[in-house]
C-alpha cells in the first residue's frame, strides 16, 4: 500500500460523515505529496472527468476511453473527494456540470488541448501548423476563401484543412480547431467569438436592374421574378419571412428560379435571372465590386450573427485570433 493510501486508512475512522466522508484524509494525502503531485494527485481522474464533462455522459466517456462506466465513475468520485466539492450533477438521463465543475472543466480542457497539440506536432515531426476549420458551403464560398488567402499571406507556412457542413455539428464529436456558426452565440460545446451581424435585402445584377428598374413598392417587388432557395436549420431567411418582417403581406409571390442551395441562388442573381435575398455581410465583396446591387432600400437586421466557435479543449491560438480579425476586417468591422 502506498503512503498516500496508508494515510487515508489511518485517518478514516476520525472523519465525520458528510457528502465527502474522506475529504480530510484526501487533503492529508495531497499535502504529503511534492510538486505538482500535491495539487494534481490524479491525472487519470482529470482525463476521465474531462471526457464526462465534454460528452455529458459517463457511458459515452467510458466508450471513448476504452474503460468501464464504473471505472469512470470511481475516478470522478475520487476527484470530487480530493477537492471536497461536487463537480457533476448526476441526473436520470444526463449529466450536468456544477459551477465548480464548469470552472475545472474550462482549464482542464484548455490544458489538455495544448498538451495534445504538442504531442501531435512532436510525434508527426511536422513543424508547420495546421488549422482545421468547419463551416457551411455558403460561408466558405462567399466569405472565407478570400480571408484565408489573406491569412496565408500573413502565415505562409500555415496548412489549412476545410470541412463543410450542411447543419450545425456537435463539436464534442468532431476534431476541428474552430467552426463558423450562425446563431445567438450560446452553444455548450465551445467558446463563441462574434464575427459580424447581418442585414438582408433584395439584390440583383446591374443589368437586371437596368432592364426592369427598381420597384416602386413592396407589392411591385413581390410580382418580380424572385429567386428562391430551400431554407435549412442554418438560419436562411425565406422570401415569405422577409416580406412579413418588413411589414408586407403579398397574396402571392412570383418565383422565376428555385434552387436547393443559397450559393446557386446568388449565382442565378449574378447571371441576371432575377432578384435574390442578399445577406449583406456574406455578399460584401459581390456588392463592393458591383457584381450585385441592391434593388430597394427595404432591409431587415437579423437578431442572430456569425460566430467563430472554438471547441472546449482547444486553445485560442494566435492563428485563430488572426483569422477572427481577418474575417471582421473583411467586412469593415474592427
Amino acid at each position: 500500500m502506498s503512503l498516500r493510501w496508508a494515510a487515508i486508512a489511518v485517518h478514516r475512522s476520525h472523519i465525520k460523515t458528510s457528502y465527502f466522508p474522506h475529504k480530510l484524509t484526501m487533503k492529508a494525502a495531497m499535502d504529503s505529496a511534492k510538486g505538482y503531485r500535491r495539487l494534481i494527485p490524479s491525472l487519470t481522474a482529470l482525463v476521465e472527468f474531462e471526457a464526462v464533462a465534454r460528452l455529458r455522459s459517463f457511458t459515452l466517456a467510458a466508450a471513448e476511453l476504452g474503460v468501464t462506466q464504473a471505472a469512470v465513475s470511481r475516478q470522478v468520485r475520487l476527484l470530487e473527494e480530493m477537492l471536497g466539492v461536487r463537480l457533476l450533477d448526476r441526473l436520470h438521463r444526463t449529466t450536468t456540470l456544477t459551477s465548480e465543475g464548469e470552472a475545472l472543466y474550462a482549464v482542464v480542457a484548455e490544458a489538455m488541448g495544448k498538451i495534445a497539440g504538442v504531442f501531435d506536432r512532436l510525434s508527426t515531426g511536422i513543424e508547420d501548423e495546421e488549422l482545421v476549420l468547419a463551416t457551411t458551403a455558403a460561408f466558405s464560398h462567399f466569405r472565407l476563401m478570400s480571408s484565408l488567402a489573406r491569412l496565408k499571406r500573413l502565415q505562409p507556412t500555415l496548412r489549412i484543412r476545410l470541412t463543410t457542413t450542411m447543419f450545425t455539428a456537435d463539436l464534442r464529436h468532431n476534431e476541428v480547431d474552430a467552426v463558423v456558426r450562425w446563431g445567438n452565440g450560446r452553444w455548450s460545446d465551445g467558446t463563441s467569438h462574434l464575427l459580424f451581424g447581418e442585414q438582408v435585402f433584395p439584390v440583383c445584377s446591374p443589368a437586371w436592374k437596368d432592364e426592369y428598374g427598381a420597384p416602386a413598392s413592396l407589392e411591385e417587388l413581390a410580382n418580380m421574378k424572385l429567386i428562391a432557395y430551400d431554407p435549412t436549420s442554418e438560419g436562411w431567411l425565406t422570401w415569405e419571412e422577409w416580406f412579413r418582417a418588413v411589414g408586407a403581406r403579398p397574396t402571392k409571390l412570383k418565383y422565376g428560379v428555385r434552387t436547393c442551395l443559397y450559393t446557386d441562388a446568388v449565382q442565378a442573381a449574378r447571371l441576371g435571372q432575377g432578384v435574390a435575398l442578399g445577406f449583406g455581410s456574406l455578399l460584401h465583396e459581390h456588392l463592393a465590386s458591383g457584381e450585385l446591387v441592391r434593388l430597394t432600400s427595404a432591409s431587415i437586421t437579423l437578431n442572430d450573427a456569425y460566430y467563430l466557435v472554438v471547441p472546449h479543449g482547444k486553445a485560442m491560438s494566435p492563428t485563430i485570433q488572426t483569422l477572427i480579425e481577418t474575417l471582421r476586417n473583411a467586412v469593415g468591422i474592427s
